[in-house]
């Protein structure tokens, strides 16, 4: 593919830096890309394919045409400002985080003549930190948001656009504050309310030994996001923290209603309630990937036997059929045991299952 800039400098070469340099070097959309992070990671991100070499910040930015700033969205306005003054005409600077508005404003103050800044979010992300999570398709089928304003360079936004469609992302352009409203709502609020979910849990356990045992799938499911690193989300919610107040009263109050339904066991407005949310759920567009990847799940029954799971995989994987995750739930010597395999569409899950139940093997979706 015919490059798109000549040279990408990252700053921050962590997941979501390190999946970006993965993506461009592998699609060969920069000449060069160049990191800016502490030595131990900048060796690791070279080890890993995520760019061509690192740097220290003066020198890495000054000859860039692109700069990415992929650091803590708490740290990004703090970045920019040392970074402006440092740029050549005609470069590119955008960003990486989770909140916008701030971050946009600030920019556009920061920004010398000729120079232009592209607010952007990949809304995408893995349960493992840092550039050993990286994966050069993390974007693949993502939301990437860009915030242009009024002030922005409209070529500046094409270049942007052009390189996160490169690596597979679908562009969405979205008013800054509206931004943050809407990511307040359909992201913040979810971690906000799982991590609440596994705290109270939590606190429970600890008067009701064994209470955690009982968590399955369904709250494992629900719960999936609380996994995320706990500074980045100390950020998140400082930088977006009028958003997330309104949409916190606004969860409040609809949770009030509800325990309103429950104890005074109204049937039906409990019935409409959850049917209301069922029918909500299944209008959200499938196929896309948000900050922790959808999977796809089967559970399979294997025989107890020497390499009956290899031989699972090797099915599988002759049919072109990838797994993302594997987990072995229950086993009884002698008899076998159940295994959980994750798939990242649902193409993969329903070919796993007509695959392996035609080869006699036991499976069923989740």
């Amino acid at each position: 593919m015919q490059p798109i800039f000549d040279k990408i400098t990252i700053i921050g070469v962590g997941l979501i830096g390190g999946s970006l340099g993965m993506a461009v070097l592998n699609q060969g959309l920069a000449a060069r890309v160049t990191g800016v992070d502490d030595t131990k990671n900048l060796e690791l991100a070279v080890e890993a394919e995520a760019i061509h070499e690192g740097d220290c910040l003066e020198s890495a930015v000054g000859d860039a045409d692109l700069v990415v700033v992929a650091t803590p969205v708490g740290a990004t306005a703090e970045i920019i400002r040392k970074v402006a003054p440092l740029v050549k005409q005609g470069c590119i600077i955008t960003d990486v985080g989770s909140t916008k508005s701030g971050i946009v404003r600030e920019a556009e103050r920061l920004m010398p003549p000729g120079t232009c800044f592209v607010g952007g979010h990949p809304m995408t992300g893995s349960e493992i930190s840092g550039v050993k999570g990286a994966d050069r398709y993390l974007f693949e089928n993502a939301v990437y948001v860009l915030t242009p304003t009024k002030n922005t360079d409209s070529d500046a936004v094409v270049k942007v656009s052009c390189l996160a469609a490169a690596i597979g992302a679908r562009v969405i352009e979205i008013d800054p504050d509206e931004h943050d409203l809407m990511v307040a709502t359909v992201s913040h609020l979810p971690h906000i309310v799982a991590t609440a979910l596994v705290n109270t849990a939590g606190d429970l356990d600890m008067e009701h030994q064994g209470l955690l045992m009982l968590a399955a799938g369904g709250f494992r499911d629900t719960t999936r996001v609380a996994s995320g690193h706990p500074l980045m989300w100390r950020d998140i919610c400082i930088t977006n923290r009028d958003n997330i107040l309104k949409v916190l009263d606004r969860f409040s109050k609809v949770l009030k209603e509800t325990r309103e339904m429950v104890a005074s066991g109204d049937h039906r407005a409990l019935a409409e309630s959850f049917g209301r949310a069922g029918e909500t759920r299944r209008n959200i567009p499938s196929g896309i990937r948000g900050y922790l990847p959808l999977m796809y799940e089967i559970t399979v029954t294997v025989p107890d036997r020497p390499g009956a799971i290899a031989g699972l995989a090797a099915c599988l994987g002759n049919a072109g059929i990838n797994i993302n995750d594997i987990e072995i739930l229950r086993v009884r010597e002698g008899e076998g045991g159940t295994v959980r395999l994750a798939f990242g569409s649902q193409a993969d899950q329903d070919g796993a299952v007509v695959l392996l139940r035609s080869q006699g093997i036991a499976a069923k979706k989740r």
